[in-house]
């Protein structure tokens, strides 16, 4: 460790940065790139885990009508269920997120967790089984969601938290793009059983891209191990407890994009025909996902520019637009398009800046538990969201001493 004149005159402390090849990288002095490898590792891990997630879930509502026989109100109980486990599982995650070393642990295993036990839905013969296996990977989702986020934050500046995170959801909605394009190819060539049991490849190579980043991440301070401990209260207080409790109620009145799709699916079934109508319903959710990866990196620019609030309420205006026209509009192909692309626009927008928000919100010595207490926005979920479902423990990372350099 070194220490460096500042531009203004003060010292600058400079520390070594794991290169992931054994060796640190040249103490530098000055503001911290951004665009890491330890940030690109975990924008491609929410690229591969998203295209392995996205390949059950754009088959699901046909492989439960068709496959199984199984009622549409079925889909909906088990989408509820899995948000519900899922949002249960932050209150773990976000505990075990708040030490820097058990947070990456756990960013890997739930990434392998995830990869086999969504894939394993392929296996289901029953309803019920889908329910347990579905309500499990979401599970491990939720365990691993505040240890990425944590770890996004660990690798930036607050100043960059906006691009940071911008740049993360647009792979993870790139992600979205594809799987539901490579689920459609899949089918014709191995069925819905194979293509759901073979999205376990994309999410491996999640698995893999994580690690990768957690290689190439700054190496912490050593420091105290302390206990898993849940503590709410202490960050439901002011400017970040006002916050969560806005992204709480705008959770409350999302619904599952799986609903979307069984909506517009159903709406032209007696005009197209049942194979024709799932594949509108899968292309109206390609463009949803299109539209979400064009807008995350511009709507993390803005939180960067403007602040948070005001790229979150403009999400939640383009949300309701858009819910409102999929409630009242028949099968009629230009207006759904127009409020997929709407929703998918509103969601790109509310996720960047929810992640990003609450973590410059969150103080220094909260931010990794902070991601567990955001509600999840991701709209594969659910029509309800459990408030708040995440740690709120005390200690996190230690503080990042100014001029430290970036992670490769």
């Amino acid at each position: 460790m070194t220490t460096e004149p500042a531009p203004d005159g003060r010292p600058a402390v400079v520390a070594a940065a794991h290169t992931g090849d054994g060796g640190p990288e040249p103490p530098t002095a000055g503001p911290r790139p951004w665009l890491t490898r330890g940030v690109t590792g975990i924008g491609l891990a929410s690229l591969f885990a998203d295209l392995g997630h996205e390949i059950p879930t754009a088959l699901l509502a046909s492989f439960m009508s068709t496959v199984l026989g199984a009622p549409a109100a079925a889909l909906g109980l088990i989408e509820g269920l899995s948000d519900a486990a899922s949002g249960f599982a932050k209150l773990a995650g976000g505990a075990l997120a708040d030490d820097p070393g058990r947070r990456r642990r756990v960013a890997l295993g739930g990434y392998v967790a995830t990869a086999l036990l969504s894939s394993s839905v392929g296996l289901a013969t029953t309803a019920w089984q889908v329910a347990v296996l579905r309500a499990s990977a979401w599970a491990a989702r939720g365990i691993r969601g505040p240890a990425r986020n944590a770890l996004l934050a660990d690798a930036v500046e607050p100043a960059a938290f906006g691009r940071a995170y911008g740049f993360e959801r647009a792979l993870d909605n790139t992600g979205a793009v594809i799987g539901p394009l490579v689920a459609i190819a899949l089918v014709a060539a191995v069925g819905i059983r194979g293509a759901i049991l073979l999205s376990v490849i994309p999410g491996l190579l999640a698995a893999v891209a994580i690690a990768y980043a957690i290689a190439n991440l700054r190496t912490e301070t050593p420091r105290e191990h302390r206990p898993i401990r849940l503590v709410v209260r202490p960050l439901l207080r002011g400017r970040l407890g006002r916050l969560l409790g806005a992204l709480t109620t705008f959770e409350l009145a999302n619904v599952a994009t799986s609903l979307l799709i069984l909506r517009a699916t159903e709406l032209f079934v007696p005009i197209l025909g049942a194979d024709r109508a799932a594949i509108t319903g899968i292309s109206l959710y390609v463009a949803y996902n299109v539209a979400a990866t064009l807008v995350s990196f511009p709507a993390g620019r803005a939180v960067d520019a403007v602040g948070g609030p005001p790229v979150l309420g403009a999400g939640i205006v383009l949300f309701i637009g858009a819910y409102a026209l999929l409630a009242l509009t028949g099968p009629d192909i230009l207006l759904l398009g127009l409020a997929f692309v709407a929703a998918g626009v509103g969601i790109g927008a509310v996720e960047t800046a929810e992640n990003a928000s609450v973590a410059a919100a969150a103080p220094d010595h909260q931010r990794a538990p902070r991601s567990a207490c955001s509600p999840s926005s991701r709209p594969g979920a659910t029509s309800w969201r459990v408030p708040c479902s995440g740690s709120c423990g005390r200690s996190s990372r230690p503080r990042r001493r100014s001029g430290s350099p970036p992670s490769p």
